[in-house]
């Protein structure tokens, strides 16, 4: 259906893309990958005609549609960037005004079929067969069921039936981004271009639009952050790398671990030829010192062969290798928060009621929920910005809190400096080091240090408060959707960080990927209370689908007033908890044995370096089988000990 060969394009001097090839197929779901301002967006733009590339070529298949999602924020879609073609207009009809062909389509129907009775001989034939050609192309084109495609895209994409005969106008800039989502989906285009679909979507309409991308006909290349979604719904991923592109067959963690072995491959090919090249340069070395002639034509004759070996080129950088580390200034006691019957709401709106738990030392819990529960609003009671309407919330010992919410604000004095002045006035201790490696993490590189709190996005401003957590030194930090704004590498720091803090976590976030890597917990609110699940998002997933399959409808109800995690869950927690003390223990014992083994070797390379030894060849070679027995000990216990710790 589409396919880039060697596309190359610059703004300017910069090159922004240079050898992007790939292949779009019939039916195929594909994400294009790769980290921010990599080319992601430019590619899109080639495609779509917006931008004209350098050198290389498109094809498409003739007739080809191609609908495309543009990246819309609040900013820019309420300012107009959906048309203004949808004023006047509400929800409803917006979403329905693809459908007019069909509309069309179906009058001239109506109307054959009321001018038939009247015609007769040549007009009734020709009307006839008009009919028939109308009828199989209104019904192939799913004019049948425009209305319950319809209505079913607004219901998947979170819209409530009250909000459809909203005026358009007045929805949020996140409304009309879904509501651009829902009209793309309905106009069965033959591409669909989609650059982040999953903004201003809760997972539940995530999850719907996983099942609604798969099952569509369409061709879909989208760009995403969002690492589950990916999983879900691509067979192929394409990384935008250095400008080029490189395929891979299959999804996004397909692509994480097929790079992960590329690279180590390609680390050992070139280990090796350096190792070859660098024998046949002292070769040709000892070659020449003899400075015989038939010497130095050996040497010549090295010289070439080295010539014609095809360089390998090193790996570039891997920046996997960055790490944030989160380390608590004190310890708190095992028992970090008590919530007991906690009830919530604002006016006559009532949020949430019979809401308990504990949060423990260690634990890392998300917090989940339909929008509009009331999850930020519990975190909000959490840290002591809202009284609730009844219950206690109450600390535990040696808590010190760190909080991380979405309002982005700076006091006035912060809005005047840097964000390298605001980061090192906070933390005065640190060295400029230790500063720039954690703003690096949250994608701040180079000048991008100096710039001014005050010209910051909301975007920018989230990632500088979330630096400043994590330098915090708190040992309980709460946190509102960490991940928002991150890119995926930032993510995935972000994820390591959180699951090596020896203190605890509890937060919210749409991003269940990243939920499965970092969650020990998961606790989902409803109105009626809490429902506690004891394992990461796939195990919420997979329990909750069980307790659907026995029956149990409305799971909230059967746990109202406390933890709520069922015998099997606590066991589960339990055995979790064990395994983890038995394979800390082993690590340990493992460390311990390494540790008496090298000492040990090394005491028999002193011993074998000792000149009586060596000259009684008997001592000599009993202590060297020992040596050799002991490394292939050490090598063991290596092998074991990257086996546990991985």
């Amino acid at each position: 259906m589409l396919q880039l060969k060697d596309i190359q394009k610059a703004i300017g001097v910069e090159e922004i893309l240079n050898g992007v090839s790939f292949i779009i197929e019939e039916k195929e779901k594909v994400a294009l990958v790769g980290v921010n301002g990599a080319g992601k967006t430019s590619v899109f733009r080639v495609i779509t005609g917006e931008w004209q590339a350098d050198e290389g070529a498109i094809t498409k298949s003739a007739g080809i549609r191609i609908g495309y999602l543009p990246q819309l924020n609040d900013e820019n879609s309420a300012a107009g960037a959906t048309g203004d073609s949808n004023e006047g207009r509400t929800l409803y009809e917006v979403l329905d005004s693809v459908h007019e062909p069909l509309k069309k389509m179906e009058a001239e129907l109506r109307e054959l079929e009321g001018a038939m009775g009247e015609l007769e001989g040549q007009k009734l034939s020709d009307a006839l067969k008009r009919y028939d050609t109308l009828s199989v192309r209104f019904e192939e084109s799913g004019g049948y069921e425009t209305t319950s495609r319809l209505k079913g895209v607004l219901r998947g994409l979170g819209f409530a039936e009250w909000q459809w005969e909203q005026p358009f106008e007045l929805l949020s800039g996140g409304q009309r981004t879904r509501a651009m989502l829902g009209k793309l989906l309905l106009e069965r285009s033959d591409i669909l271009l989609l650059d982040e679909p999953t903004n201003h979507l809760d997972i539940d309409s995530v999850a719907w639009l996983e099942e609604y991308l798969r099952g569509l006909s369409s061709a879909v290349l989208l760009i995403s952050h969002d690492r589950y979604f990916m999983d879900k719904v691509v067979t192929k991923t394409i990384e935008i790398e250095n400008k080029k592109s490189i395929v891979y067959n299959g999804n996004y963690s397909y692509f994480v671990n097929k790079k992960a072995a590329d690279r180590v491959l390609a680390e050992k090919h070139f280990a090796e030829q350096q190792k070859v090249i660098k024998h046949h340069e002292e070769v040709i070395k000892t070659l020449r010192s003899y400075k015989t002639e038939a010497a130095i034509i050996r040497a010549k004759s090295r010289e070439k062969l080295l010539a014609k070996i095809e360089r390998v080129d090193a790996p570039t950088d891997d920046p996997d290798t960055m790490r944030l580390r989160l380390k608590p200034r004190i310890n708190s006691g095992n028992d970090v928060l008590f919530v007991e019957d906690l009830a919530m709401g604002f006016g006559d709106l009532k949020l949430f009621e019979n809401v308990s738990f504990e949060l423990k030392k260690g634990d890392k819990t998300a917090l989940i929920g339909a929008n509009g529960i009331g999850k930020t609003t519990l975190l909000k009671l959490i840290v002591g910005e809202h009284q609730p309407l009844t219950g206690k919330i109450r600390e535990g010992v040696n808590v010190r809190l760190g909080y991380y919410d979405q309002s982005y604000a700076f006091d006035a004095e912060s809005e005047k400096k840097t964000i390298f002045q605001e980061m090192a006035d906070t933390y005065p201790r640190l060295t400029q080091t230790e500063i720039r490696t954690t703003l690096a993490a949250f994608m701040f590189i180079g000048d991008d240090v100096f710039k001014p709190i005050s010209a910051l996005s909301g975007g920018e401003r989230g990632r500088v408060q979330m630096s400043k957590i994590m330098l915090a030194g708190a040992n309980f930090l709460v946190l509102d959707e960490p991940t928002n704004h991150l890119d995926i590498f930032s993510k995935e720091i972000l994820e390591e960080a959180l699951r090596e803090f020896t203190g605890t976590t509890v937060y919210i976030s749409h991003d269940r990927y990243f939920i499965n890597n970092t969650a020990t917990r998961v606790l989902e609110l409803t109105a009626s209370g809490l429902v506690a699940y004891e394992g990461n998002y796939d195990y919420y997933i997979e329990k909750k689908a069980a307790l659907a399959a026995q029956g149990a409808a409305d799971i909230s109800e059967a746990t109202t007033t406390t933890e709520a995690s069922s015998k099997e869950d606590w066991l589960r927690k339990k055995e979790m908890e064990s395994a983890a003390r038995k394979k800390k223990a082993r690590i340990e014992r493992l460390e311990a044995e390494i540790s008496k083994a090298e000492e040990l070797i090394s005491e028999y390379d002193a011993q074998l370096a000792d000149d009586e030894i060596g000259r009684n060849a008997e001592a000599a070679q009993s202590f060297f089988n020992e040596k050799t027995a002991l490394e292939e000990k050490l090598s063991r216990l290596y092998e074991e000990w990257e086996d546990i710790s991985s």
